[in-house]
């Protein structure tokens, strides 16, 4: 099992919010009991998914966003076809007993929820704030991600765990299936020419529905949350030296470098040079 893990959270210690960046290939990997609730983002291309663990056993396929929620104490079982990456979350029991008290809740025996590829758009926001927090060694400081940790246990307790009472039931725009068929669509072919009329064939929708249905679904325009999907998976290429800003530019849809200059300087105000720079931590 290969890992790109962080550097410890600047978090009090009565509160740790552990983080790490695990990238997996294909085959079986048994993951042990943590005494942690561990939140697992799915990042990045799709890829099919079987877990096994509590007894449970469910087979999908993983899009980009996609959430596992582990119960402290449950080990998995994970069989997985190709590349699949995650960020895992791990949530102490001394945080989600205070998330329960705040919330007027009684914190004695909570148990976590045993979730396999949902979708939450609250919990999502989070763990992408929490990466991008981590990618840029915690410049917001301790309080900041205090409160991502916070509302993280905040939302395992109010919506999977015995505290939440009825299973959770997402209210999104577009049918959760077909969401996920549209979400994967865009992933795996991030490196074409997409257009609204192919992801609305994708969805079944017609072209203004489509761009309706997923916006209220995602709460960004379609024609966004590609930019920002090419933008971020470029700036994990470039990572590897290996590659010319125009093959990045080239693999993650952009017509030519000058087009993902624009957009790395809108982002994260740097050109690919010097984000690529900032990646490998400063040297030439």
């Amino acid at each position: 099992m290969a890992a790109n893990s962080s550097p410890p959270a600047p978090v009090s210690p009565d509160r740790p919010l552990r983080v790490v960046l695990l990238s997996d290939g294909p085959g079986v990997n048994d993951a042990p009991a943590s005494r942690r609730a561990v939140v697992s983002l799915h990042v990045g291309p799709s890829v099919e998914i079987g877990c096994r663990r509590d007894g449970v056993y469910h087979r999908g396929l993983g899009v980009h966003g996609d959430i596992d929620i582990i119960p402290p104490g449950t080990p998995s079982r994970w069989e997985i076809n190709g590349r699949d990456t995650a960020l895992l979350l791990a949530v102490p029991q001394s945080l989600l007993e205070l998330a329960a008290q705040e919330s007027s809740d009684d914190p004695a025996n909570i148990q976590i929820a045993n979730r396999f590829q949902i979708r939450d758009p609250q919990m999502e926001r989070i763990g992408w704030a929490v990466k991008s927090e981590m990618e840029a060694r915690y410049p917001s400081g301790a309080i900041y991600f205090e409160g991502l940790a916070m509302s993280l246990a905040t939302s395992l307790v109010q919506r999977h765990s015995s505290l939440a009472g009825e299973t959770p039931r997402f209210i999104y725009g577009m049918a959760g299936r077909t969401l996920r068929r549209v979400l994967g669509y865009i992933e795996d072919n991030l490196s074409r020419e997409l257009s609204l009329q192919q992801i609305a064939g994708v969805a079944g929708l017609s072209v203004s529905h489509c761009k309706a249905a997923f916006t209220k679904s995602i709460g960004t325009p379609i024609h966004q949350y590609v930019i920002e999907r090419r933008v971020e998976r470029a700036k994990q290429l470039l990572a590897n030296r290996e590659l010319s800003i125009s093959d990045v530019a080239a693999a993650t849809g952009f017509t030519h470098k000058s087009h993902l200059a624009y957009h790395t300087r809108r982002v994260f105000g740097l050109s690919p040079t010097g984000l690529r720079r900032r990646l490998s931590g400063g040297s030439r």
